[in-house]
């Protein structure tokens, strides 16, 4: 396995991947989109304690606007074996307001807590001073199989450190945050991300995409159209272990396109598209589920109580053009699992203890894609 100072992003290793990224190749290239980590290492535990690979991201879909301003969004589940919470209301009403945080399975509770309590102390005004509630988004996958997830190690001031930590600018990949401990395809996941700049009718818009990357069997993996996984199959725990995909993926689409909520939900469904890229049939046990909101069309909803406007002002983008913005998104979805595989690192397993989740090796993937005549 590479070391990880020498670990590359799929762009970096020579991959012809589709589409124009943005100057980060991240989620935050969608202006005000800020995010934000907290990572939970314990992997050379002393006698009698867990080992501990976890931790919570969180996305601010506005950053820290001084009114609790919501995004207009869709959401889309392809596998429903998972939880997203606040998907009722998305439904619903078409947007979302406050951050987005995605942990590991065990620990939505208590980072939904924490999440509201940021709402809270964030807007005071809409949350403390009227009738106003805090419905985050928190989403989750497994990552029991080298973190000690039934010890529930994420607290409230974890998730909150994630939280006032998002920021704008590159964002860190593989063993971070939420995605610490996950798996994909039989290697080690994690944390990926990638964008897109588009041209739509003369307008320039950006798309961004966050993954928690926790899903597929080893088989399955495909990079670039070519059957990956049938060719490096040295280290697979899972098949080794004749254990059915149990993993899950949370795609986060982010853009400043202005889209409503039913074309947003549009949108959600193509990051099933874009993990489709790499495989997946979308096993029984995976939670495969997207999430898409745009940062067009701001509009502050007046607190209970106070004047109600008569109608709002909006633009949508015409249906006619939503292919660029489809397109964008499948290619975005599709990169950000590959960067999420290539920056992971192998880490030591818990159940069953003494092995390992290996990382990737960079250079036998290219070997494989070479022979395949994917790569000049």
């Amino acid at each position: 396995m590479e070391a990880a100072a020498h670990r590359r992003r799929a762009r970096a290793l020579g991959l012809p991947l589709s589409g124009t990224p943005g100057p980060w190749n991240a989620i935050t290239d969608v202006a005000g989109v800020e995010v934000g980590f907290t990572t939970l290492s314990q992997l050379s535990p002393p006698a009698g304690e867990p080992q501990v690979l976890t931790g919570v991201t969180a996305i601010l879909p506005r950053g820290r606007l001084p009114r609790a301003t919501p995004v207009w969004a869709g959401h889309y589940a392809f596998n429903g074996n998972g939880e997203m919470t606040g998907t009722h209301w998305i439904r619903d009403a078409g947007y979302l307001q406050g951050p987005v945080c995605i942990t590991n399975t065990h620990s939505v509770g208590i980072v939904h807590h924490a999440a509201v309590g940021w709402m809270i102390d964030q807007y005071p005004a809409e949350f403390r001073d009227t009738w106003g509630w805090a419905m985050p988004v928190v989403a989750e996958t497994y990552d029991g199989v080298v973190n000690d997830i039934c010890g529930r190690h994420v607290t409230e001031a974890h998730a909150r450190a994630a939280l006032d930590g998002a920021r704008s600018g590159p964002v860190p990949e593989g063993n971070v945050g939420g995605g610490a401990g996950m798996q994909t395809y039989g290697f080690k996941g994690g944390t990926g991300t990638s964008s897109r700049q588009i041209s739509v009718a003369g307008h320039a818009h950006t798309i961004g995409v966050l993954v928690q990357s926790n899903f597929g069997a080893r088989p399955d993996l495909t990079v670039l159209g070519v059957p990956v996984g049938q060719h490096l199959t040295d280290d697979d725990l899972f098949t080794d272990l004749d254990r059915p995909e149990t993993g899950s993926i949370i795609v986060v689409i982010a853009t400043d396109a202005p889209l409503s909520p039913l074309q947003l939900q549009r949108v959600a469904r193509r990051g099933a598209l874009g993990i489709g890229r790499t495989g997946t049939s979308g096993g029984h046990y995976s939670g495969d589920i997207m999430l898409a909101f745009s940062t067009a069309n701001a509009v502050e909803q007046p607190p209970l109580g106070s004047h109600q406007p008569y109608g709002m002002e909006l633009t949508w983008l015409n249906d006619a053009h939503c292919d660029t913005v489809y397109a964008a998104v499948i290619q975005a979805t599709e990169e950000a699992v590959l960067n999420a595989l290539l920056a992971a690192e192998t880490v030591p397993t818990r159940l069953p203890p003494g092995r390992r989740l290996v990382a990737i090796d960079a250079q036998a993937l290219l070997g494989v894609l070479r022979a395949y005549g994917r790569l000049s």
